[in-house]
């Protein structure tokens, strides 16, 4: 039983592109945790006191 061609190419390119897919995934999980374990105390207050952004509001114009 021999294999077309076409028929290998195609199995390979979803072999790869299913292993690119499971990368992306885990690469973005990994990163997500690294991420949320390494906060500052700026990340959680970062606008606390910002006053200067209510200025435009009900000017009316």
């Amino acid at each position: 039983m021999t294999k077309k061609p076409w028929v290998r190419i195609i199995g390979w390119a979803s072999v790869a592109t299913g292993a690119v897919a499971v990368g992306i995934y885990v690469g973005r999980n990994l990163r997500a945790r690294y991420l949320l374990n390494h906060r500052t105390p700026y990340d959680f207050y970062s606008h606390a006191g910002d006053n200067g952004g209510n200025v435009e509001f009900g000017v009316g114009i």
